[in-house]
Order: C-alpha cells, then structure tokens, then sequence
C-alpha cells in the first residue's frame, strides 16, 4: 500500500513506534527485577535479624 502511496513515512514511523515499545517493555522489566532484588535482600536481612535473635534465645536457654 505504501507504494502506492509513496509513503514511507508511515513505515517509518511505525518502526520507531516498535523500537520504543520495546524499549519500555525493556525498561520495565529491568525495574521489575530490580524491585525483586529489594525485596529479596530485605528479606535477607530479616532473616539473619531472626537467626540472631534465635541464637541468643539459644544461648540464654544453655545458661539458664
């Protein structure tokens, strides 16, 4: 159809349109990993908050 036009400026235009549309999926899915790696290192750090505490629980229960 462009042809028959002589329009390739739509083509164009559609092309960018593609290029960004997969740039955003791009960009989205790196601030989704980058959410995930928060949230797993937070929950890391809780989960060595618990071990400590459990530790010292240990330890206060051998003493007493």
């Amino acid at each position: 159809m462009k042809k028959l036009l002589g329009r390739s400026d739509i083509d164009d235009a559609l092309r960018s349109l593609d290029k960004l549309t997969q740039e955003e999926n791009l960009m989205a899915a790196a601030q989704g990993l980058r959410a995930t790696h928060g949230i797993a290192e937070a929950v890391n750090r809780v989960a060595s908050n618990i071990y400590g505490v459990d530790g010292q629980v240990e330890g206060r229960r051998r003493r007493g």
